[in-house]
């Protein structure tokens, strides 16, 4: 039984998970495994402490103990960016992304969040396709990202 629950982003699951998350992303973007150096570097350049109240939340999926996904918010006024969205390959096409997507969305409006964006690319086909079926619309860049092609909000009905 999978359950998703708010986890502190000192927490070593957390590590481990989000970890996985970035050595996928970098894995693709490279074109072969990415080196630990690599997700080393990634991992600088992408903290994730902040996701903890009041600046943001970092939930992650589990089952049978064993972390299998998990996604983020930052919390910025009305507005929350949506970071490190990942579920495990082998278990994409289950209905866990769009799951931890309504778990963010939920921890969202706690917060008084009007509307969820995020950025990402074309290449993480899987992840356009669940924030588009999530009700996500394509929207101008609203940042300079370099790794970023796409970008994407949706309006959070309260």
């Amino acid at each position: 039984m999978v359950t998703i629950a708010r986890v502190s982003p000192s927490d070593a699951v957390a590590g481990r998970i989000v970890r996985a998350y970035l050595t996928d992303v970098a894995s693709r973007w490279h074109g072969r495994t990415a080196s630990e150096d690599e997700v080393d570097r990634a991992l600088a350049d992408e903290p994730f402490d902040d996701l903890v109240e009041p600046t943001g939340v970092l939930l992650v999926a589990s089952d049978g103990g064993q972390a299998v996904g998990c996604a983020g918010a930052r919390f910025l006024g009305n507005v929350a960016e949506l970071t490190k969205v990942f579920v495990s390959p082998t278990r994409r096409g289950t209905g866990l992304g769009a799951a931890l997507l309504r778990a963010v969305e939920a921890a969202c409006r706690e917060q008084g969040v009007a509307v969820l964006r995020l950025d990402t690319r074309a290449a993480l086909a899987e992840a356009c396709a669940l924030y588009e079926r999530s009700g996500f619309e394509r929207v101008a860049p609203f940042n300079a990202d370099p790794y970023a092609d796409r970008w994407y909000r949706k309006v959070l009905e309260p």
